[in-house]
């Protein structure tokens, strides 16, 4: 703890490289994973291709994409955005399961009662698939999140930046108490983000917070179907 107060502004320049490096790859995985997922859902065929394909991408070993990616996309090795496009491919892998997957919670009984309201398909997955299908999202997006925080720290391996310096200089120094303190910033780091996130799932959901007739209550009422 001593060594985390005594360079604390260095830590604090490795934690704002150590939160862009994990979270711009997840949003390029959310801009990718939220239309390519709902779009498969309704193919079972690729769906399951899709399944497939993103689970074995996320089995492979980070270390070992991180040295196949610079020649592929002509970058250097030590190049942030070597990290950023190796975090990108997991988070599409992760979230583009977790999309249909939340979809699929929406309960058949919405699904019927706002097509008797009317509902064009595109308008039914817009207004009301994915508004629903959004705790189950977010609760996938969470576990996203934390893993990129907590894989960032392989790229130090490779020279690039960001709390996993601590580790390999610690290493390198036999110098334990850097280690620590790498540890304690990447669960802060964690579980700050973790918290805004379910803060975020918590403001889009604002009907799981108010009492009153169901969703499903109110779409059949409309119709004038008795609940």
């Amino acid at each position: 703890m001593r060594y985390l107060i005594d360079n604390f502004a260095e830590i604090a320049g490795f934690a704002r490289t150590h939160l862009y490096l994990a979270l711009v790859p997840l949003l390029v995985g959310l801009v990718i994973a939220i239309p390519a997922g709902a779009a498969v859902r309704r193919v079972p065929w690729l769906r399951r291709i899709t399944i497939t394909v993103a689970s074995l991408a996320f089995t492979i070993p980070s270390l070992a994409l991180l040295v196949i990616i610079p020649p592929l996309a002509g970058i250097a090795t030590i190049d942030p955005l070597n990290v950023v496009i190796a975090l990108s491919i997991y988070s599409v892998a992760l979230l583009i399961i977790a999309v249909p997957a939340a979809l699929d919670s929406v309960p058949a009984e919405v699904l019927d009662a706002s097509d008797a309201i009317g509902h064009t398909r595109l308008r039914r997955t817009l207004t009301v698939e994915f508004p629903l299908a959004i705790p189950v999202f977010v609760a996938n997006l969470r576990v996203v999140a934390v893993t990129n925080i907590s894989m960032v720290t392989v790229g130090a391996l490779i020279g690039v930046g960001g709390l996993g310096k601590l580790f390999t200089q610690g290493y390198q120094r036999d110098y334990p108490d850097e280690i620590i303190a790498g540890i304690i910033v990447v669960l802060i780091l964690a579980l700050v983000v973790d918290r805004v996130l379910f803060a975020l799932g918590r403001w889009a959901t604002p009907w799981l917070r108010a009492s009153g007739p169901s969703l499903t209550q109110r779409l059949r009422s409309a119709k004038g179907v008795g609940a």
